[in-house]
């Protein structure tokens, strides 16, 4: 099949689009309010962008009321927000801040989270989440969409302290990924779950490269050793 997203001409029962980009990182975002008020929420639209030094970014819709979320006005007024991994065991706790509080709820309790603080930015951590990185606010783009909700705002920011807990790493220095068991989103209401890994190094056809090319798909910072 082929269609054009502006005319919507897919002629299936539910819009494809979603499900053709998968699986996407879920971004549990936490930020505090001007009041102090702590919010967290996920968004599927989240990814990083690059890693020396590393910068991730998440794209957030507006509201039906077509104001813009809490997330959004937080992390532009505050200038900080912490990124929280979302496992297999910490589904159900997502999915209840997902939900459209007031900016006057926690969702940290209205989801029965445990806080944890962070060491450089002033955001709350979710302290079960295996992995968390502090960030510092750098852009917004705008990004026009059609509709009540889609416009959205495509925020950048750069990491600035990771934690990592200490029985998610073995021997060999690697993060234990199986382990963790990271939630992913798919489309429609579906979502997935890492339970298997493998590697492939780089193909001998990249000869002289070889090297360069482990160095960036490992993510080293700083020069790349001769």
């Amino acid at each position: 099949m082929f269609y054009e997203p502006e005319k919507n001409n897919h002629g299936l029962a539910r819009p494809p689009f979603k499900s053709c980009v998968v699986p996407r990182p879920i971004g549990w975002i936490s930020t505090l309010g001007v009041d102090g008020v702590p919010n967290l929420a996920p968004y599927s639209q989240f990814t990083n962008l690059t890693f020396d030094p590393p910068y991730v970014a998440l794209s957030i819709n507006q509201r039906y009321s077509q104001k813009r979320k809490d997330t959004t006005e937080n992390i532009e007024q505050t200038g900080e927000f912490v990124y929280n991994m979302v496992t297999y065991e910490l589904r159900d706790a997502m999915n209840i801040t997902a939900s459209d509080f007031p900016p006057s709820v926690d969702e940290f309790e209205a989801a029965g989270l445990e806080k944890a603080p962070s060491r450089i930015v002033k955001p709350w951590r979710v302290a079960a989440s295996p992995i968390q990185f502090e960030c510092q606010y750098v852009q917004t783009v705008r990004l026009p969409g059609y509709g009540r909700v889609g416009t959205a705002d495509l925020i950048i920011g750069k990491v600035v302290g990771v934690h990592i807990k200490d029985e998610f790493i073995m021997p060999d220095g690697k993060i234990d990924i199986v382990k963790i068991r990271p939630l992913a989103r798919l489309g429609y209401s579906d979502y997935t779950s890492v339970q298997s890994t493998f590697e492939m190094i780089p193909s001998a056809a990249a000869g002289s490269y070889r090297k360069e090319m482990t160095w960036g798909l490992e993510g080293e910072f700083g020069s790349m050793p001769k």
